[in-house]
């Protein structure tokens, strides 16, 4: 099991904060540093200091770190164009000396789009989107050097593309789709992505998603995919710190514990073994207190040596 940091920076975080986690996660040997890709706050709360681009950090984040992988989790189809999206993901990916893995979904979050000007169609349209997207980024990422790419669709044309710049890796970033949609989801997985991701659900609902990923690769003739799955994080030494970090991120002991990755360290471990018998192979610890390091390095000193 690799243990991925998953940091949500609009909630409250610049650029500085998630620097001084990624660089935190580096040293103490967690696998991944990634970020939600939202422009709005969600719930009450202070907004500032406002939203931070993800690709943006991630170039900056690929620069001041060394060998930590880098990623989104996810970014949203609707915030830009498969074009551009393509080669600013390929030139973190440069920059990062190949580190990078791109989460790309459909966008839902309805009220960010309306307060940043960013068009929010329908769900059916949203996914018909998104797949012509995947299709053109990938498309674009494999396309042959010195050939040339296009793409004809009902939302997107490409003509003659010259497919560049290429990412570092070969043929290209890892692609990852979450999701627990029971038709679409998995079909685009099967044909799209290196991993498969389950965010914030329960064993029972996690497991059922996975097997109905595997069916569809089986049905794609594809190998099994990668599957993960996101869960906030809270642990504590003991009671009181549990209790202490709970209260810092407006959270209920009992709710955590219930519904996240939550308790002691042994409560911890005792339910990632559940989730890596149902098949994931890697978790995003979702951490909301981006102040609070000696929660990361508890979880390195007394979780991750035990996964």
């Amino acid at each position: 099991m690799r243990l991925r940091i998953f940091t949500e920076p609009q909630q409250g975080a610049g650029y500085e904060d998630q620097l001084r986690v990624a660089q935190a996660a580096e040293r103490l040997g967690y696998d991944a540093f990634f970020r939600s890709d939202h422009y709005l706050r969600m719930g009450d709360g202070d907004a500032s200091p406002g939203p931070t681009d993800s690709w943006v950090t991630l170039a900056a984040l690929a620069r001041e770190t060394t060998t930590i992988r880098l990623g989104t989790l996810v970014t949203a189809a609707t915030f830009r164009l498969p074009g551009p999206l393509a080669i600013s993901v390929a030139q973190v990916d440069q920059m990062s000396g190949g580190r990078v893995e791109f989460g790309f979904g459909t966008g839902w979050f309805d009220a960010e789009h309306k307060a940043y000007g960013i068009p929010f169609p329908p769900l059916g349209e949203r996914f018909a989107r998104f797949e012509e997207q995947l299709e053109i980024i990938t498309g674009l990422w494999t396309t042959k050097p010195g050939d040339t790419f296009s793409f004809e669709g009902a939302y997107y044309r490409v003509a003659d593309s010259p497919a560049l710049p290429k990412p570092a890796q070969s043929p290209r970033p890892p692609v990852i789709i979450g999701g627990t949609g029971a038709k679409r989801t998995p079909r685009l997985a099967a044909r799209f992505a290196d991993e498969y991701n389950v965010p914030f659900h329960g064993l029972g609902d996690t497991a059922a998603a996975y097997d109905r990923v595997r069916e569809a690769c089986s049905a794609a003739g594809r190998e099994p995919i990668v599957l993960s799955a996101a869960q906030v994080l809270c642990v504590g030494a003991d009671e009181a710190e549990l209790a202490r970090r709970a209260a810092a991120i407006g959270r209920e002991v009992g709710e955590l514990r219930q519904n996240g990755l939550a308790g002691t360290p042994q409560e911890v471990l005792d339910k990632i073994a559940t989730f890596a018998e149902a098949g994931c192979e890697r978790l995003y610890l979702q951490v909301l207190d981006l102040s609070d390091l000696d929660h990361l390095e508890l979880v390195a000193a007394d979780v991750m040596p035990h996964v």
